[in-house]
């Protein structure tokens, strides 16, 4: 169907927990960015975030960090987008300003949502 990708660099003010950790709601909101963008290019409307069916965390997010978020539908009703999410770390930051680029991504939150759109007119 389609896919649409985003990359983002988490600012240490989004940093909420020790360690740099970020809490697992920021994986929801770049969900919801993604998914914008998803409904602007299949459907050319913004479209409305139904629910969620599933969200896993599977690996810390830290400021710092380089992300990669996906949106994939994996279905599609006559209004409804049912979507695949994963949040990936590309990139990782170390002491001080020092980063690297991470030979094996990690996928740090996955999800599988619902969106609707308006119905197209005829």
């Amino acid at each position: 169907m389609i896919t649409v990708t985003h990359r983002r660099y988490v600012p240490y003010s989004h940093a909420h927990y020790a360690g740099n950790l970020v809490d697992g709601a920021y994986s929801l909101g770049l969900f919801g960015d993604v998914a914008t963008e998803l409904c602007i290019r299949l459907d050319g409307d913004e479209g409305l975030f139904a629910s969620y069916d599933d969200v896993q965390f599977k690996a810390p997010i830290r400021a710092g960090d380089v992300l990669e978020i996906t949106a994939a539908v994996v279905k599609m009703g006559t209004r409804s987008r049912k979507i695949e999410f994963t949040v990936t770390v590309v990139c990782r930051g170390t002491e001080g300003s020092a980063a690297q680029v991470l030979e094996e991504p990690i996928v740090a939150t996955t999800a599988v949502g619902t969106v609707v759109v308006p119905t197209k007119p005829q």
